[in-house]
C-alpha cells in the first residue's frame, strides 16, 4: 500500500493536470484576446505554495533537474526559475502559474458576488464572461487545499498547519540537499 503522504502527492498530481486541461481548452478559446505568448513574464514574481504542491514539484525537480535557475532568497520579489522571461520548471509549475492570464472567476470575500479577474494585458475588447469560458478558481483551490490538509496531517518530515505555505524560492536550496 502506498504511504498516504505520496497518495495525497498523485491526488494533487491528477489535481494539476485536470486544471491544465482547462487551462490549455480556456486558452485556445481565448487565444484571439490573450497577449500573453511564450517569452511574456508580466505576472511571474515569487510566490509562495501549499506544502503538498511545493513538494511534489520538488520531487519532480530532483528527478529531473532544471538546467538553469536563480539562487534567491525566500524574501525576494524575482522567482529562481524565470531565466531570461522563460519558466525554468514550466511542466511543474504550480497551479497560480498556470492559470495566470485567464479569465478567473471567484467568490468575493467582502460581499458574496462573483468578480472576475484577468491580466490588464489581455481581454482588452472582451468582456462576454460567463461560467462556460472561465476558470473556476475557488472549485480548485477548495480541492487543492482539501488534498493539502490530508497531506500535511501525514506529513512528518517537518509539521505544517492547515494554511501555512512555503516559498517557491525556497525550492533552490532544496535542490541541493
Amino acid at each position: 500500500m502506498k504511504d498516504k503522504v505520496q497518495v495525497e502527492v498523485e491526488n494533487y498530481r491528477e489535481l494539476r493536470n485536470e486544471a491544465s486541461e482547462i487551462s490549455n481548452k480556456l486558452t485556445k478559446l481565448h487565444q484571439k484576446e490573450m497577449a500573453c505568448k511564450k517569452g511574456c513574464s508580466e505576472c511571474c514574481m515569487h510566490f509562495s505554495v501549499l506544502p503538498v504542491e511545493y513538494f511534489s514539484i520538488l520531487e519532480e525537480l530532483k528527478a529531473n533537474p532544471p538546467k538553469e535557475y536563480q539562487e534567491l532568497n525566500e524574501e525576494a520579489d524575482d522567482c529562481n526559475f524565470l531565466v531570461n522571461d522563460l519558466c525554468q520548471i514550466y511542466e511543474s509549475r504550480p497551479f497560480i502559474c498556470r492559470t495566470h492570464g485567464l479569465p478567473l472567476l471567484f467568490m468575493s470575500s467582502e460581499d458574496d458576488n462573483w468578480e472576475l479577474s484577468t491580466c490588464p494585458l489581455n481581454f482588452t475588447n472582451f468582456d462576454d464572461f460567463h461560467s462556460e469560458n472561465t476558470y473556476s478558481q475557488d472549485t480548485y483551490n477548495s480541492k487543492l487545499f482539501l488534498i493539502n490538509q490530508k497531506f500535511v496531517k501525514n506529513y512528518e518530515v517537518e509539521k505544517f498547519g492547515d494554511f501555512d505555505m512555503i516559498s517557491m524560492n525556497r525550492l533552490a536550496m532544496d535542490l541541493k540537499k
